[in-house]
């Protein structure tokens, strides 16, 4: 039996859970995908995400699958599996 997965699901999935098991307060803003302890607003997706839903907004980043190193707001997403 082949069970296809979503792979935009599985890194919002891993993004969440590591920062809830790092005791941050994550919830789901009007823009962008997660907004972390009310004020840090992220973007989950692959290497080739890029910043057109939040290029306005503040302390705003993008959590990038598919990347070794950060490049400005762009962070990689495995880096975040430290926090646990």
């Amino acid at each position: 039996m082949t069970v296809e997965t979503n792979v935009g699901t599985v890194r919002e999935t891993f993004f969440l859970n590591q920062l809830r098991s790092a005791g941050h307060r994550v919830s789901y803003p009007p823009q962008g995908d997660f907004l972390v302890d009310g004020h840090d607003l992220f973007e989950i997706g692959g290497a080739g995400k890029k910043f057109g839903q939040i290029k306005d907004v503040p302390d705003s980043f993008v959590a990038a699958d598919g990347m070794e190193t950060g490049v400005g707001n762009k962070i990689p997403l495995w880096l975040f599996g430290f926090l646990y």
